[in-house]
């Protein structure tokens, strides 16, 4: 990826350029020990916060939620008389604690308890919203959160919003989106391919165009980079074999990778046409890195997991098989440091 740098309103100079290193070295170390933290995070009885820069998993399932309206499974019945708190859609918060500011990717169907944990997570942060959020594309559990903002809800004044194109012309062009516009709910700020912003002195973000489903705007994924490690986060792509980018290649220069893991295999979709619904299979994955070192596996966090998915389940037997085979699972609060 080119490597084009721009401030966020022109609050930061720009003196100096971020490289991404990695020692292979350090990885088995690095995912041993204090680089992300499991332990849940409960807003109800918050822990002691993070002094260090630092992802927090917001949400790993896909767009519409589990339990999923319309689904008399097993994988939802239940579901539906005893709610999981912690299945909630995807979406990651970004924290600076040295500079007491919060982001957030995505804004969800979950957004009010989301932006409820991040604040919180964000100890001394005192807004009810983040500093910005970032949108991925036009699918509703990636922006359908925003609605929150309004005068029915909130209503906030001048939220900031960033968006590539097509996304921010779909929120201006369309109802009730252009109400959060014309009423200053929302500040839509327009966001470039490959051109990195920096949030503060701490963190930077590098948003990417990725091929899916563009049918009312292009599909972003991003690159976090803060001051010791990065992430990458692509919760929605087609095929891996349709972008332009070479995936192992640009898993490596980074130390986390959140990606599509919508689907565990064709066994999920039944009788439905993947071209419906293109994502890259879990397993699909798993054989494109089957003959990749450890360190390099360690790095996938599977995310954005449909209702159906056996990897919803942390005792199911495709979870075991996922994480003998050197893989992760996204779960509901995970810390990573930055």
């Amino acid at each position: 990826m080119s490597t084009s740098i721009k401030t966020i309103n022109g609050l930061f100079p720009m003196n100096r350029k971020y490289s991404i290193s990695l020692n292979s070295s350090l990885l088995l170390i690095f995912f041993a020990c204090s680089s992300y933290y499991p332990q849940a995070y409960n807003s109800e009885n918050p822990r002691t916060s993070i002094d260090a820069p630092n992802l927090l998993i917001l949400g790993n399932v896909q767009d519409a939620g589990s339990p999923h309206m319309g689904c008399d499974k097993l994988c939802c019945r239940e579901l539906f008389k005893n709610p999981d708190k912690t299945r909630m859609v995807v979406s990651i918060g970004i924290s600076d604690p040295i500079a007491n500011m919060c982001w957030m990717i995505e804004a969800t169907p979950d957004f009010p308890r989301q932006a409820k944990i991040l604040k919180e997570h964000c100890n001394g942060y005192e807004k009810e919203y983040p500093n910005g959020i970032f949108l991925t594309h036009a699918h509703i559990g990636h922006y359908s959160g925003l609605m929150y903002l309004g005068k029915e809800s909130m209503n906030s004044s001048g939220v900031p919003i960033y968006a590539m194109t097509r996304m921010k012309g779909f929120l201006i062009q369309n109802g009730p989106w252009s109400q959060l516009v014309h009423t200053n709910n929302i500040k839509i700020s327009n966001i470039d391919h490959e051109q990195i912003l920096k949030l503060s002195e701490n963190i930077s973000i590098q948003p990417f165009l990725v091929p899916h489903r563009d049918e009312f705007s292009e599909t972003v994924g991003y690159k976090i980079i803060g001051p010791n490690k990065s992430a990458l986060f692509i919760p929605d792509i087609d095929k891996w074999s349709k972008w332009n980018l070479n995936l192992a290649e640009e898993i490596e220069e980074v130390d986390y990778a959140f990606i599509d893991g919508t689907f565990f295999d064709n066994k999920e979709i039944n009788n439905r046409s993947i071209s419906e619904i293109p994502h890259p299979f879990v397993i699909e994955t798993m054989e494109l890195f089957k003959n990749h070192p450890l360190n390099v596996k360690n790095k996938i966090h599977f995310i954005h997991l449909n209702h159906t998915n056996p990897l919803l389940d942390s005792n199911s037997l495709q979870t075991k098989e996922v994480i003998s085979e050197g893989f992760n699972i996204a779960r509901q609060s995970q810390i990573f440091k930055l």
